[in-house]
């Protein structure tokens, strides 16, 4: 436990100090700022309750004749619940987030290296582009590829190339830049001596030492006044240049890399003066040795991505804004690869992964539920003390921009409470580091724990494709509830940008309007664990226990995008081939030994579909429905026959309906014709034996 230093701000907040436990202060960043300066004496973690004097107890804590031994955290109370209109019974809220708070660390993971040189590439028209060079080239180790030509500078102080970019690829200290060299004037080899310029009869070359091809009438004498140096080449056959950056300064109006999320090293600020200028001083602090978390964890073995050469599911690779995952097909075995390097951070490859064979780890699932399930315990044990019962609503956000939306709008509400609603006493915020990292079985497990719901704030900075992913998994999370009998638990707040307030304070109102919804069954007392199918299987079970109306016998259909359901088999088509149990990648579709027979565990099915397309026959689809827990641990029956005993030896070799369909397809074929038919109701042992015999006779 932290020693807990928590403020009124002024007598603005009506906090209630016994109920909380704490000790109430009126200007610890004031008056009473000795009282933080004595806490640093302790050994005890120090929590401040109080995010806008961050800087300020920081500094004060660096100031510290004795070095803190204990972690030093803040904890945002007055834009969240003590300025919101019910923050006179905002106590359970304002305990449930200093418990948040108080709570440790998740555990470090793995980190990903960058080393960077200050190699720069300043990309753009040379108008532009020259200037930065010219500031830059003292800190760094810049050089120029002028898409548009330019007066050249006196001095050669940098490499300046011309051309037209043709890829660019790669991150922080390891881009690959090529591009085509499209004037007969190569400046790596020009000396700018003025020579052609002199001799050019059309004026064709200015300053920039580029030929304009549109006024050159093919005279040549610049390539005669050049002949020594050898720089003018009107028929080169090898355009292509390339060469290797740290970073890349993209001045272009139609930058290279277009993702919502550029890898680190890469900048394209455009054309605005300001924001290039901040760009340059972004990247006068990108050299040296860095690194970043390494996000995520892929276990392949459980992966359905491919089998048999055939491609099922793809959604990480679909979903990923940044390129950083890829295919990989080795021996007719598919799985994913990503580059860490080019990760950055969002998760959402774990959000739409079926199987859990990508996970987020930033923090993990585990840790995550051990948080929010501290946030309902606290909030429901409080709220029972002043007889207020009601669950409470989990709103997730991005750490960062979410973050400044509600602390924004919670001073907003405050100051003009008339124009703008914070949030309601009910509703806990949770920061993660991206909105795409979460899914269901978190959200899940949040009801779970006894949330009344779950709502997803989005800010606006979001690409497209995790706002369709998040949407997706929003149906499919109501449709399972639906299921059960309980009605809608999990929406979105989009908003455009992280200062677009008006729409989240409507968001609120409308919350605060209707009320905190009832929770939907009895806190679970499980813990959500770092497997996804194995936590949602947990909770659908706690769940399903407590459902307002059972699941009938054939199940509950589910949006095409679910993860959970089974198989329909045409048994007329299927012949039990046995590719679909080969193919399956998580085991749940078996052979038996003994006798020819297709088995299914339902549980196991992630609804890849590659079993569909490796059907010979076509004799499968999906089937995404919710049956119960029972149903879905069974294994089932999904088609039987006879088995076939070879004619010459005994042996079973194949099935009744195989056999009878090959005969039926064969048996007009000249090599079986005859007596030669017989061989097809023969084992390929006998098979052998009885050609060799027919070749002696």
């Amino acid at each position: 436990m932290s020693q807990k230093l928590v403020c009124n701000c002024n007598g603005t907040m009506p906090l209630d100090s016994k109920a909380l436990g704490v000790t109430m202060h009126t200007s610890l960043c004031r008056q009473e700022v000795g009282a933080v300066i004595k806490a640093f004496d302790g050994s005890d973690s120090i929590l401040i309750a109080c995010t806008q004097e961050r800087a300020l107890f920081g500094e004060l804590a660096e100031q510290s004749e004795k070095p803190l031994v204990a972690p030093l955290r803040f904890v945002n109370i007055r834009e969240l619940a003590g300025w919101t209109q019910e923050a006179k019974t905002s106590t359970p809220k304002i305990a449930a987030l200093l418990a948040l708070a108080d709570m440790p660390e998740a555990d470090p993971v793995p980190v990903v290296n960058y080393e960077s040189q200050g190699r720069l590439l300043i990309v753009g028209p040379g108008d532009q582009a020259l200037p930065w060079a010219e500031k830059l080239s003292d800190s760094l180790d810049v050089s120029v590829l002028c898409t548009k030509p330019s007066p050249l500078p006196i001095a050669r102080n940098f490499p300046i190339y011309t051309g037209s970019l043709t890829k660019l690829d790669g991150y922080l200290g390891n881009f690959t830049v090529e591009w085509d060299l499209q004037n007969p004037i190569d400046p790596e080899m020009c000396t700018r001596c003025g020579a052609c310029v002199e001799v050019c009869p059309e004026g064709a070359i200015d300053e920039s030492f580029q030929i304009d091809l549109d006024k050159c009438k093919s005279h040549r004498a610049c390539i005669t006044a050049c002949a020594g140096i050898g720089a003018i080449n009107f028929d080169r056959i090898e355009r292509q240049r390339s060469s290797e950056f740290d970073l890349i300064m993209d001045l272009r109006t139609d930058p290279q890399m277009r993702m919502s999320q550029t890898p680190q090293g890469y900048f394209a600020p455009g054309q605005d003066p300001f924001e290039q200028s901040l760009v340059a001083n972004q990247l006068l602090g990108l050299v040296g040795e860095f690194e970043k978390p390494k996000y995520f964890a892929y276990t392949e073995k459980i992966c359905a991505h491919g089998r048999n050469g055939k491609v099922g599911c793809s959604a990480c690779i679909d979903v990923c804004s940044t390129g950083a995952i890829s295919s990989v097909f080795k021996n007719g075995q598919g799985a994913v690869e990503v580059n860490p390097n080019l990760c950055m951070g969002c998760g959402a490859c774990s959000t739409v992964c079926p199987s859990g064979a990508m996970r987020y780890n930033y923090p993990s699932v585990t840790h995550q539920g051990k948080e929010i399930k501290t946030l309902a315990n606290v909030f429901a044990t409080e709220s029972a003390k002043i007889k207020q019962v009601q669950a409470p609503a989990l709103l997730l956000h991005t750490l960062k921009a979410g973050t400044q939306a509600l602390d924004s709008l919670g001073r907003l509400a405050h100051l003009r409470p008339k124009q703008f609603e914070a949030l309601p006493s009910f509703v806990l915020p949770y920061g993660i580091e991206h909105i795409a990292s979460t899914g269901l079985d978190l959200w899940l497990g949040a009801l779970s724990y006894g949330f009344g719901e779950v709502v997803l704030l989005l800010t606006g900075d979001e690409d497209p494709a995790y706002r369709a992913a998040l949407e997706t998994q929003t149906e499919l999370g109501n449709a399972i509830l639906s299921a059960y009998g309980f009605d809608a638990r999990f929406s979105l707040i989009q908003l455009d940008s992280a200062e677009d307030l008006q729409p989240a304070s409507s968001a609120m109102a409308k919350l605060r309007q209707r009320g905190a919804l009832p929770a939907i069954c009895s806190p679970a007392s499980f813990g959500l664990g770092n497997q996804k199918r194995e936590t949602i299987e947990m909770v659908l079970e706690h769940l399903q226990k407590q459902a307002k109306t059972p699941l009938p016998a054939g199940g509950v259909a589910l949006p095409k995008s679910s993860f959970l359901g089974g198989l329909n088999i045409n048994k007329d088509a299927c012949t039990l081939c046995m590719s679909c149990v080969g193919s399956c990648p998580e085991g749940a579709l078996l052979d038996n030994l003994d006798e020819p027979k297709l088995s299914f565990i339902e549980k196991q099915c992630v609804q890849c579909g590659i079993c569909a397309q490796t059907c010979p026959e076509h004799a499968l689809t999906l089937a995404p429905r919710l049956r119960t827990v029972e149903q879905r641990k069974q294994k089932v029956t999904l088609n039987e026959t006879q088995p076939f005993h070879c004619i010459s030896c005994g042996k079973v070799f194949g099935t009744l309906k195989m056999v009878d369909l090959m005969l039926t397809k064969l048996g007009t074929h000249g090599a079986f014709a005859g007596a030669a038919m017989d061989r097809l109701k023969m084992c390929s042992d006998c098979r052998v034996v009885d050609m060799v015999k027919k070749e002696h006779e």
